[in-house]
């Protein structure tokens, strides 16, 4: 395929070509190593660089000493250094600190997006004041303020998002400010990968207000001389764009909620994976840190398995690396059996170089086999210890039946498990009832508080489900003031919780957004995207809204606003795994939260609402 759009490769060509001083880099994808340089970096932007580029690699680089940039430093005088900050005012400051003690020889300044012209002017009139104009080599716009975490993942890493655009209190500023920071995030990606997509939305809600401001601000950027798109030869015909498919977290909430079992989300969710990374407790005691990625070959076959395959996996490479040890022994006479024949003497030496080289990569094999084993053992303990098997499974049952038994429903609220999964299981079972049963939720809250659960976010979405259910039987008329009142009260969260709660799980356990996504690549009519807004930034403007479909797409860039999950990624790759041809799809989101982050921002909501359900503590005796 010609162009599959690779973000994790372009990025990194980016941060690369940064860190050689912004010269083109050498054929190996590497910077000049003679010319040693410091990096300095924020917090933010060590994030971006993390999962891209381990810190071993940062000398191939160049780069012989690394700082984050709030960090005192002692001066180096004779040594370039690169910066890769956010544009803030704080950054600047600092910036003009370090130029005015002249702490290095030359100052090479990255931002991770573009620079607002009042920052520009301080930086500007900062460095003329204290007379250190000349040693600012360069200043560059570079359009990556955004962590790639595997080729087709990114995270713009904005926390929060889901509550600042569902803020009751939240006025039309502060939404307009979090939409065009999302939209700023964008535009970096876009900006990396050098495409400019086709646009579609739902109507209605956040998905829709990044959807027309991205495609201004697409409009906008394409109309100045050196645009950031003017695109090479292999995306000349307009059937090899991609589309951007944009959702709301309402659009399937729950998705972000629910416990999954397959490897990759119950590593995050119960070990807390994050850009990559994980610190978990070794078998010897002591903590281990490990890095879960491409480079890590079991991983990358089988991040997306249940995770009683994942185990199976670990016991037939395990043999098989046994098998093969022992191979080499009885090869070279070792252990096993085989006499050390002296005539033989050529034979015997040939066995043995054979046996040298093939150690390396058997002591990788066993490294890697430790790792997961020890991960896996890890998870098995937490998933016996809190029933997580049984809360998947009674979830995804909920959800395809619409309900569950009161005696199974109950008995799970008072088994195993801790606090946030017994309120997550009962959010879940709020979503996936098609009516509210009064009697039955009020078990439900007694059950949570002998928990001593704090049913916030619990309240939260019984509260938007008995709008949805007054708006569903309310006739036109009262149902419209409903939906102004409802509008204004809580943002755009109405309607969405639980928009057909049946068909948001179909039989083979596809999730709605990858549905939705495959009939946005398929490009034809189809009921349940028909109603969907199109933009197209490069087509004059009248005719964004009018569906000239150019579809099938062989590319979709897919972002949830408000905070996706490894739920939701993985089921987008087994789309593409299973679709003839091949296609290709990229996963992003505002923030990549598990399950409980996803449920504490919902009870930041119930507490905005001024719902009750903080857990009463019980009295000292």
């Amino acid at each position: 395929m010609a162009m599959a759009l690779n973000l994790r490769q372009r990025q990194t060509e980016c941060i690369a070509r940064m860190l050689n001083l912004n010269q083109p880099v050498n054929a190996m994808g590497m910077a000049n190593e003679e010319v040693y340089k410091m990096l300095i970096y924020d917090k933010y932007c060590q994030n971006i660089l993390s999962p891209l580029i381990h810190v071993k690699d940062l000398r191939k680089h160049g780069v012989t000493l690394y700082y984050l940039i709030d960090k005192d430093r002692n001066p180096v005088p004779d040594v370039p250094a690169v910066y890769f900050v956010q544009p803030t005012h704080a950054n600047i400051q600092r910036i003009i600190a370090d130029t005015s003690n002249l702490l290095y020889d030359s100052f090479h300044l990255n931002f991770s997006s573009v620079i607002p012209r009042p920052l520009l002017e301080e930086l500007a009139f900062g460095a003329v004041n204290s007379d250190s104009i000349h040693r600012i080599s360069k200043v560059h716009d570079q359009y990556l303020e955004f962590v790639t975490l595997e080729d087709n993942l990114f995270s713009l890493a904005q926390k929060s998002s889901y509550v600042q655009l569902n803020d009751p209190s939240a006025g039309d500023r502060e939404i307009e400010e979090i939409i065009e920071k999302i939209v700023s995030g964008l535009f970096c990606v876009l900006a990396t990968l050098a495409v400019v997509p086709i646009i579609r939305s739902p109507r209605g809600g956040p998905a829709e207000m990044v959807a027309s401001a991205l495609d201004q601000r697409l409009r906008d950027h394409l109309l100045s001389k050196n645009n950031l798109f003017t695109e090479g030869g292999n995306f000349v015909s307009s059937f090899q764009r991609p589309i951007l498919c944009l959702f709301d977290r309402n659009f399937e909430l729950a998705v972000g909620i629910q416990h999954d079992f397959r490897y990759q989300p119950l590593v995050h969710d119960v070990l807390g994976l994050r850009l990559n990374r994980l610190d978990i407790q070794g078998e010897k005691g002591g903590m281990k840190s490990y890095v879960l990625d491409s480079s890590d070959p079991f991983w990358a076959a089988n991040w997306s398995l249940a995770f009683p395959e994942v185990a199976g996996e670990i016991e037939s490479q395990l043999a098989k690396y046994k098998k093969d040890v022992d191979e080499v022994n009885r090869r070279t006479g070792g252990t096993d059996g085989t006499e050390f024949d002296g005539t033989d003497v050529i034979g015997n030496t040939k066995h043995l170089m054979s046996a040298v080289n093939s150690l390396p990569e058997l002591t990788a094999r066993k490294q890697v086999i430790d790792k997961h084993t020890n991960i896996a053992t890890v998870l098995l303990g937490e998933i016996k210890e809190r029933s997580l098997d049984a809360f998947a499974n009674k979830e995804y049952d909920m959800m395809a039946r619409g309900g569950i038994d009161q005696k199974e429903l109950l008995a799970a609220l008072k088994g195993k498990g801790t606090q946030m999964d017994k309120l997550r299981f009962a959010i879940m079972y709020l979503i996936s009832s098609e009516t509210i049963n009064q009697a039955e939720v009020e078990l439900v809250e007694a059950a949570l508080r002998e928990c001593e659960v704090d049913t916030r976010a619990f309240q939260y979405v019984k509260k938007i489900k008995s709008l949805n259910v007054s708006l569903a039987s309310a006739n036109s008329a009262s149902r419209s003031n409903i939906v102004d009142w409802a509008e204004k009260l809580y943002g755009q969260s109405i309607s969405a919780v639980t928009a057909g709660v049946k068909n948001l799980l179909s039989s083979d356990r596809q999730l709605a957004l990858t549905r939705t996504v495959e009939a946005l690549m398929e490009g034809k009519p189809n009921p349940e995207v028909d109603s969907y807004l199109m933009f197209d930034p490069r087509a004059p403007k009248p005719s964004s809204g009018s569906n000239h479909l150019k579809g099938p797409f062989k590319e979709a860039i897919v972002f949830m606003v408000g905070g996706g999950n490894y739920v939701e990624y993985g089921s987008l790759q087994e789309l593409v795994q299973r679709q003839q041809p091949v296609r290709h799809v990229i996963y992003g989101t505002t923030e990549i939260l598990t399950g409980g982050e996803f449920v504490e921002q919902l009870a930041l909501l119930g507490q905005k609402m001024g719902l009750g359900g903080a857990p009463v503590a019980a009295p000292t005796q």
